[in-house]
């Protein structure tokens, strides 16, 4: 991006909305944003932290947007009755959505590598951006979470990195097709499952976006992008946990509470190098082989990338550790679909403890669609010890299908023979737990789109003291 611009970023406390300002922020472009949870008084740090970066915040009416030469940068689910939209529109700005100018950053750089999945991405990202940065190449990473190892006193929300290299690694977001806007030389796909769009959907923008790269990595523990790899032999370099003809193969696969270690091995040059990672679970092994594999596409060695791994500290709410208080462990997660839950409580389960699980469902619309296998994930991963409680589901405002609830989730996990309950809302669950809560248990927060989440874990935590 040679031309500074001048964006103003409606929601900009977003996780995919602020690695991006920062982003351009730094590439030189003037950078201003509203944000709803700023007007209602929530997640102060991270406007503080906005403000630092000298990006002008405002109230999110429409009073920002002044200026026919500033381009509107909104999520293509915000509507149009919106007042930063309709004070858009009043000036005569531009529009455009996040993924069209993250598609737009990410085709200009020389070396775009994608990381695409059901789940898995922000991981991934950030174990890709890390082997880079070790290995000296000064990516730019776009991260959909907070990457550990970048936070500083002086970059607390560090989601996003900015280099001078050719690399330019990014999460690519399949829920609104944007997808397809993107050209990777690179292309990462993890898993493909059931989420924001039906399987056939799905299939054809994870397949048209692997097609378009010069290098494809791709998953064969997952049915779905095992199949893909079986007609790109071409250009695909496969990873697998349980298949040994992979490319990149993982063995010798050794749990710990906070995290695993094993051994990976290359099949085109016959080597192999140790990796322990400190985040637990084995869909972590799997993120990391494909990384290492993405690693090795852009010119790192097994052995560099293997190495750079063992120093990863992770993203942020991705079975994070908060504390132990009277003997209670409390964690916060990230997991909001069945197939990252599913991995969670596997992970959990590797290790003795009671789960007591609060699940937040990040919006009426995924419970609608996803009703039977939320019910299902539960039922088959939680112990017949083990409890779940569930507010309603996230809801910062516009028009949504209500019909499916979290009572409804509930009601069938109860059916199948677990230990479920919705309760009123957050704080009521929050009570439940620390009712339920004895020593030698874990407590579990999981959700996505409310970053207070965080914050929920930690005064929990500190009830428990």
């Amino acid at each position: 991006m040679t031309e500074k611009k001048d964006y103003f970023f409606c929601g900009i406390g977003g996780s995919g909305m602020l690695p991006l300002a920062m982003i351009v922020k730094a590439k030189g472009c003037h950078v201003e944003g509203s944000d709803r949870a700023l007007d209602q008084g929530r997640t102060g740090a991270k406007f503080d932290y906005l403000r630092a970066l000298g990006i002008r915040l405002h109230a999110q009416d429409g009073s920002g947007l002044t200026r026919k030469g500033q381009t509107l940068v909104a999520s293509a689910a915000v509507e149009d009755t919106v007042p930063d939209v309709v004070a858009a529109n009043n000036v005569g700005a531009a529009r455009l959505s996040r993924a069209e100018l993250l598609a737009r950053l990410f085709n200009e750089a020389a070396q775009p590598i994608g990381v695409a999945g059901t789940s898995g991405k922000s991981t991934t990202t950030g174990m890709i951006g890390w082997i880079l940065h070790h290995a000296g190449k000064d990516p730019t990473v776009m991260n959909g979470a907070v990457m550990k190892n970048f936070v500083s006193e002086d970059a607390l929300f560090a989601s996003a990195l900015v280099g001078e290299g050719d690399a330019f690694v990014s999460e690519v977001d399949e829920s609104d097709g944007s997808i397809a806007m993107f050209n990777p030389k690179i292309a990462v796909l993890n898993n493909v499952a059931l989420d924001h769009k039906s399987m056939d959907e799905l299939r054809s923008l994870f397949s048209g976006f692997v097609d378009k790269a010069d290098t494809a990595i791709l998953n064969l523990d997952n049915e779905e992008t095992a199949q893909m790899a079986r007609g790109r032999s071409g250009h695909a370099i496969t990873y697998s946990i349980d298949d040994s003809s992979a490319d990149f193969f993982a063995s010798g696969i050794e749990p710990q509470p906070f995290g695993i270690s094993f051994d990976v091995r290359e099949a085109q040059s016959g080597g192999s190098a140790p990796v322990a990672l400190k985040m637990p679970g084995r869909h972590n092994v799997s993120n990391a082989l494909a990384a290492i594999a993405a690693a090795g596409a852009a010119g790192v060695s097994l052995k560099e990338a293997a190495g750079a791994l063992c120093g990863f500290e992770g993203v942020k709410r991705r079975l994070d550790y908060v504390g132990e208080a009277s003997g209670v462990s409390v964690l916060d997660d990230f997991a909001h679909n069945p197939d990252k839950i599913t991995a969670s409580l596997k992970s959990l389960h590797e290790f003795p403890g009671r789960l007591l699980v609060m699940f937040q469902p990040h919006g009426f619309g995924p419970l609608n669609k996803m009703k039977d296998e939320f019910i299902a994930c539960f039922a088959s991963n939680l112990d017949k010890d083990d409890v779940l409680v569930m507010p309603e589901p996230v809801y910062f405002g516009g028009t949504v299908d209500r019909s499916v609830s979290s009572d409804d989730i509930a009601a069938g996990v109860v059916r199948a023979g677990r230990n479920a309950e919705a309760l009123a809302d957050r704080d009521a669950c929050g009570a439940r737990l620390l009712t339920l809560a004895n020593p030698g248990d874990r407590i579990v927060i999981m959700g996505a789109r409310d970053d207070t989440l965080s914050v929920f874990a930690t005064d929990l935590l500190g009830a428990l003291t």
